[in-house]
């Protein structure tokens, strides 16, 4: 047997590389290995570098400082498998960082991700690449370059896989970009309900969540609602209703419902198969907070649609509303208060709200939570509109003080719907008198300083119900309502405009007020708005003639009409013709002018001076009582020369007035303006302080000036002429007998009769010139002027039947035309005995014919009315 050889190892090849291990503790080490051209090392490198990132957002950061994101994206789409993985999840983990999802938007990277969810990839692959669109879909671009790029249909594909990571995190991605509608469709079209609904099966909570809040968006559209009732989608969330340990879900699962609730089909479908008694009933006794409030929401979501809410009523859902009233939980509270007030759109559940709501939410007015109170409001408001009897129980729960006192909550929507239900109750008089008592004209005032518009316009229309009672319109103005109120009048908004001038047209009822808001402007400003087209209306023009009726002359002059309800009272004066617009001096200031060749001013003022001191407060008068008479008159009658009197010369009556004794028969010009100015212009009055001294024996008398007030001066002609037109025409039996004998009497006191054919003859400019100069005034009284024209004789006409009670207008034409209209009953044709007939409209004619009546529209009534 032959000796062993021991047979020697053949060395390597000199040009191959011995193998090397090498044990890096650098990051960037490993980093450059990325570049290497063996798949081995690249493989570990990626291993490594996964570690690395898993441990904190700390190490992402730094890889993406290293360098590490390019080199790893190339390495996504690398030939080798194992390659692509590692690669992939090196990158799927970095995706969560912020500054590394902008570093793969840069690199174009959503493309090569969805590629990896090709159905041949690796399920890590699939696992890790979703995770990376799971990021990078949260930013809005990348989702539309993932819709653009074909990405939706990999991604429910993939709902279907087995592994529960792959299914989480496509159903992640999905619900990001269905939050486009775009993608909604998309999905759709694609038919993810199926899919979706295997997944609420799962074991994994989180991917039964994420499938539940995908249905929650995608049902906003009906297409997809259709589509979930056809798949049974109702029975499947029925079924996480009714199973309580799903109680985590119930929320999400109820939102999809509150979707499906819109549809009356659906609405229906539920009823018939009991689901709505049941999730009514679920509702009422679910200790979820979040659930009640939400089933409120879908309520009130489905009860925009009419079908909806007779289904709704007819499954007594009112019961369960005023129920979730009196939950802990605000925002159930306002959800059912909400849902309430869609639910009003039916009579029917109206009325049963009504009875059992309305208690409780006049409770809720007096919540710490201003949301609370406004929804409570709002819900008043829907069930008070147009239902005398819910706006009554509200007054019965002692509602009024409440809703007075949210008017000064901060919230403006809490504020216009509790004005809007005193609106609302102020139809009723007894409601609308108890409001009164409650002091609601003091609390409007601040929501009429309000800027909110939708607060201004309800604020104005609760002060136009309110103001119907002279008390109410009074607190107003005493609390300083009528600036703001007029201030509403500038208001662009139309409704808040118009509700102004409702408010004003109302409140314009008393004198007081009418002068008020006409020294604030109304006047102005509603002229400004009747002069706008696109401004005016329904009521500005009503509200500026309500103002001017307590302003007869500046009616006349602006707008050449008194109604046969606009009485002339004594200090009525005729300036004439005006534009809109133009402000009219008052008589004290065109009393003051000097003569000038204007048209003379007309004056009616048949009030005795005894009537028209000054009043004083008793304190006063009874001082003036205990003075030197003498020495006060003597002080006046001095004021007066001293000062210059204001007032005009009137020669005074030539009989004694009987009812005034003691007047002389025969008083010169001199004695009456010395007469007037001590009772026009008032006594200067003197004050005696007195000074206690031990012997009561001295008192000293001080004179402390006050400022005069100035009355306008009597006409006792025009007193007289009233006298005798009232014993005259007064016995009359009929009130065409009455016109036809005051048109004679006024043609006589002022003229006579005038032949047509001579009218030019008719000298009565002279006569008026002669009283101007004579009283060195432009204000003539109507008493004294005896040749008088159409509008003279117009004007005296109107005066006097206003004093007897004969209803007529007075109306100012072209060229000195003015004339009556009244409206007298005409005989009623033979052979039908006790008919009625309307009213006919005659003109009077003062000046040719006097008394002879002309029917309204014929030709001799036109002829008589110009020239």
């Amino acid at each position: 047997m032959g000796k062993k050889i021991k047979k020697e190892v053949e060395p390597p090849p000199k040009d191959v590389f011995d193998p090397l291990s090498v044990e890096s503790k650098k990051a960037a080490t490993v980093v450059l290995m990325l570049s290497s051209p063996e798949e081995e090392v690249v493989s570990k490198a990626c291993e490594s570098l996964y570690k690395f990132a898993a441990k904190g957002d700390e190490n992402k950061l730094t890889l993406l400082e290293l360098g590490a994101v390019e080199p790893l994206f190339k390495l996504v789409t690398h030939e080798d498998p194992v390659v692509r993985r590692n690669a992939t999840m090196v990158l799927g983990i970095m995706a969560s960082h912020n500054d590394v999802k902008k570093s793969l938007r840069q690199l174009d990277a959503t493309h090569a991700f969805i590629a990896r969810l090709a159905p041949e990839e690796d399920v890590v692959i699939h696992e890790f690449a979703s995770l990376c669109l799971v990021h990078m879909a949260v930013e809005y671009n990348s989702k539309v370059q993932i819709f653009e790029q074909g990405g939706l249909e990999p991604l429910i594909r993939l709902l279907n896989s087995p592994d529960p990571d792959v299914k989480k995190n496509s159903i992640e991605c999905i619900y990001s970009m269905v939050q486009d509608f775009q993608s909604r469709a998309a999905v759709r079209e694609l038919n993810v309900i199926p899919p979706l609904l295997e997944l609420l099966k799962s074991d994994y909570p989180i991917i039964q969540l994420l499938a539940l809040k995908t249905l929650g968006i995608i049902t906003i559209d009906r297409e997809t609602r259709v589509m979930l009732r056809e798949n049974q989608g109702l029975d499947h969330l029925f079924k996480i209703l009714e199973t309580k340990e799903f109680n985590d879900l119930h929320v999400e699962a109820l939102g999809v419902v509150a979707n499906c609730l819109e549809d009356a089909d659906t609405v229906q479908l539920i009823q018939e198969t009991g689901g709505l008694r049941k999730l009514l009933a679920f509702t009422e006794v679910s200790t979820l907070t979040d659930f009640q409030k939400n089933a409120a929401k879908a309520i009130a979501k489905s009860a925009y649609d009419p079908e909806n809410r007779k289904i709704l009523h007819e499954e007594e859902v009112e019961k369960c509303l005023v129920a979730l009233l009196g939950t802990d939980n605000e925002g159930t509270k306002v959800a059912a208060a909400q849902a309430i007030s869609a639910m009003c759109e039916n009579l029917a559940s109206k009325q049963t709200t009504g009875t059992l709501g309305i208690p409780q939410l006049v409770q809720l007015l007096s919540s710490d939570n201003e949301e609370v109170k406004e929804a409570a409001a709002t819900a008043l408001v829907n069930l008070t509109t147009a239902h005398l009897g819910n706006a009554s129980v509200v007054a019965e729960a002692d509602g009024i003080e409440p809703l007075i006192s949210v008017l000064s909550s901060r919230r403006d929507g809490a504020v216009a719907s509790a004005a809007t239900v005193l609106t609302n109750l102020a139809t009723q008089e007894p409601l609308r008198l108890s409001i009164q008592s409650h002091g609601i004209m003091s609390a409007i005032v601040e929501p009429l300083h309000s800027s909110n518009s939708l607060v201004q316009r309800t604020a104005a229309l609760t002060v136009a119900a309110v103001g119907c009672d002279a008390d109410a319109r009074a607190e107003l103005r005493n609390m300083g309502g009528l600036e703001p109120l007029v201030k509403l009048l500038h208001s662009r908004n139309d409704e808040v405009r118009r509700n102004a001038c409702w408010a004003v047209m109302v409140c314009a009822s008393d004198e007081p007020i009418a002068a008020e808001m006409t020294r604030l402007g109304a006047l102005d400003i509603l002229e400004e708005i009747n002069l706008s087209i696109g401004r005016k209306n329904n009521f500005s023009e009503v509200a500026l003639e309500k103002i001017l009726d307590h302003n007869l002359p500046q009616k006349y002059s602006q707008m050449g009409y008194l109604a046969s309800n606009n009485i002339i009272l004594d200090g009525f004066y005729d300036y004439g013709q005006v534009k809109r617009g133009v402000k009219l001096l008052s008589l004290e200031e065109l009393s003051a002018q000097e003569l000038n060749d204007r048209r003379a001013i007309i004056l009616v003022n048949a009030k005795p001076p005894e009537a028209e001191a000054p009043a004083t407060t008793e304190e006063k008068a009874h001082e003036l009582h205990a003075r030197n008479t003498s020495t006060v008159r003597k002080t006046s009658r001095e004021k007066a020369r001293r000062n210059g009197e204001l007032l005009c010369n009137f020669d005074s009556p030539t009989e004694e007035k009987p009812d005034s004794p003691g007047r002389s028969s025969s008083v010169s010009k001199g004695s009456t303006r010395e007469k007037g100015s001590r009772k026009g212009k008032g006594k200067k009055e003197e004050e005696k302080p007195k000074e206690e001294e031990a012997d009561h024996a001295h008192k000293v008398v001080e004179e402390v000036p006050e400022k005069a007030v100035w009355l306008p001066p009597f006409d006792p002609i025009l007193l007289d002429c009233i006298t005798e037109a009232s014993k005259a025409i007064l016995p009359l039996a009929s009130t065409k007998e009455q016109v036809v004998a005051l048109a004679q009497f006024v043609a006589d006191k002022l003229g006579g009769v005038i032949e047509r054919d001579k009218l030019h003859e008719f000298s009565w400019e002279l006569h008026i010139s002669e009283i101007e100069f004579e009283l060195k005034c432009n204000v003539v009284p109507i008493g004294k002027i005896n040749k008088g024209t159409f509008y003279h004789r117009a004007l005296l006409f109107k005066v006097l039947a206003d004093r007897i009670g004969i209803g007529c207008t007075l109306i100012r034409g072209e060229y000195t035309r003015a004339w009556n209209e009244v409206k007298l009953v005409d005989e009623s044709p033979l052979g039908i005995p006790g008919l009625l007939i309307p009213p006919q409209v005659f003109i009077v004619d003062l000046m040719f014919q006097p008394g002879h009546l002309m029917k309204e529209g014929t030709a001799e009534a036109d002829r008589y009315r110009r020239i």
